[in-house]
């Protein structure tokens, strides 16, 4: 019967160090749309230019 209790025991602790949440967030895909629409866009307006 002891054995029962003792098997349904949960120990909480916390961890020694810091939990550390790396977040690899690439934005480059988003700025070279804009670049590039801002780009064609420019271009479009002073076709004379280019």
């Amino acid at each position: 019967m002891a054995l029962l209790a003792m098997g349904g025991c949960i120990s909480v602790k916390a961890p020694d160090k810091p939990i550390v949440i790396e977040l690899n967030i690439h934005i480059t895909a988003e700025v070279v749309y804009r670049l590039a629409t801002d780009a064609a866009k420019t271009i479009e307006n002073n076709k004379e230019i280019f």
